[in-house]
C-alpha cells in the first residue's frame, strides 16, 4: 500500500466571505484520499482575514505562488474574478460567472460547475415537477448559473427577483436570447409571479448562517408550489422550515453542493470521482451536523 508521504500531493482552496462553515474542503479530502491523493483543501475566507473584494487579485497570486492546482471561488466573487482570468470555459463565458479556476502553467483558467451541480441536484431531488412558470430570487454569479440550468431543465417561464433590477433584467435578455424570446423576464411583483408559479428557488444568500433570515414573505408560500434552495449551511434554511410547513415540496442546497464538487474535483486533479461516494459523505456530515432530538 502506497504511504501518504508517497501519494501524489494536489493543494486547491476555497475563496469568498464567511465560509468556515463549508463542507467543501472534507468532500474533496476525503475524496482525494479514496483516490490516492493528498488533497489539502483550505479556506481563504476574506471575513476572517478583514479583506474585501478588492483583495481577489493578491488572493490568486498568492495561491499561484504557493503552487495551488486551483481554487473554488463562492460569493461575492463569482463575477468579480473573470477580469482577472486568462481565459474561460464555455460554460463560464456563456454564464457570465465563475466558481472554478485551475491553475496550471502560469495560466488561470475559469470552469462553472455551479450549471450542471444544480441541474444534477434538480433532476434527482424534485423529479417530475410542474416546471411552466417559476421564480428565481437572486441574479448574482450562482443566480447565472441556476437560471441556465432551469431552462435547460424545460423551465418555460422563468421570472427573476432582484433587488438590483438591472442585474434581473440584463440576466433576463442574456437568457432570451440564449433560449428564446420571452423565457426570462424581471420580476417586479414579487407576489404577483409567485401567485402564478409552480416553483421558487433561492438564490440569494439569505438564509445562510451568516445572513439569516427568509427572501420572500412566507405568506406568498402555499403548498402547490415547490421550493428549491442553493444555501446548504444550515442546509435546512428559514425558507425551507416555513415551505415544508405549509406541504410544499422541497429540494435543499445539498445537491448543488455535491454535484458542483464533482466537477471541480475532476477540473483540479483530472480524476473522475465516485458521486455516489461524494454524496454519502456529504450526508454522513449533514447527519453529524444535525442537532441532537430533544428529551421529551
Amino acid at each position: 500500500m502506497t504511504s501518504w508521504d508517497q501519494r501524489p500531493s494536489v493543494l486547491v482552496a476555497l475563496i469568498g466571505k464567511g465560509i468556515q462553515a463549508s463542507r467543501t474542503p472534507a468532500l474533496h479530502e476525503r475524496e482525494g484520499a479514496e483516490q490516492g491523493l493528498r488533497l489539502v483543501y483550505r479556506l481563504l475566507d476574506m471575513d476572517r482575514m478583514g479583506v474585501g473584494i478588492e483583495a481577489l487579485e493578491d488572493l490568486i497570486t498568492g495561491a499561484e505562488r504557493l503552487g495551488l492546482a486551483g481554487l473554488n471561488i463562492t460569493f461575492p466573487a463569482k463575477q468579480a474574478v473573470i477580469p482577472l482570468l486568462h481565459d474561460l470555459s464555455p460554460d463560464a463565458s456563456a454564464l457570465g460567472a465563475v466558481n472554478t479556476v485551475v491553475l496550471k502553467d502560469g495560466r488561470r483558467i475559469g470552469h462553472n460547475t455551479d450549471c450542471s451541480g444544480f441541474a444534477e441536484g434538480f433532476r434527482r431531488g424534485l423529479p417530475g415537477v410542474a416546471r411552466d412558470r417559476v421564480v428565481q430570487l437572486g441574479a448574482g454569479g450562482a443566480g447565472s448559473a441556476v437560471a441556465h440550468a432551469l431552462l435547460q431543465e424545460g423551465v418555460g417561464r422563468l421570472a427573476i427577483n432582484e433587488v438590483e433590477v438591472v442585474k434581473a433584467e440584463a440576466l433576463a435578455a442574456d437568457l432570451c436570447a440564449r433560449f428564446g424570446a420571452g423565457r426570462a423576464v424581471a420580476c417586479t411583483d414579487l407576489a404577483k409571479e409567485v401567485a402564478a408559479a409552480d416553483g421558487v428557488v433561492n438564490c440569494t444568500p439569505v438564509g445562510m448562517t451568516k445572513l439569516p433570515g427568509i427572501p420572500l414573505p412566507a405568506a406568498l408560500l402555499r403548498p402547490a408550489l415547490w421550493v428549491a434552495e442553493i444555501v446548504y449551511f444550515p442546509l435546512e434554511t428559514e425558507l425551507l422550515r416555513a415551505a415544508r410547513a405549509v406541504g410544499c415540496r422541497t429540494l435543499d442546497g445539498g445537491g448543488m453542493a455535491v454535484f458542483q464538487a464533482v466537477g471541480a474535483f475532476r477540473l483540479f486533479t483530472g480524476i473522475a470521482p465516485d458521486a455516489e461516494r461524494m454524496l454519502r459523505h456529504f450526508a454522513e456530515m449533514s447527519d453529524a451536523a444535525a442537532p441532537a432530538p430533544k428529551a421529551a
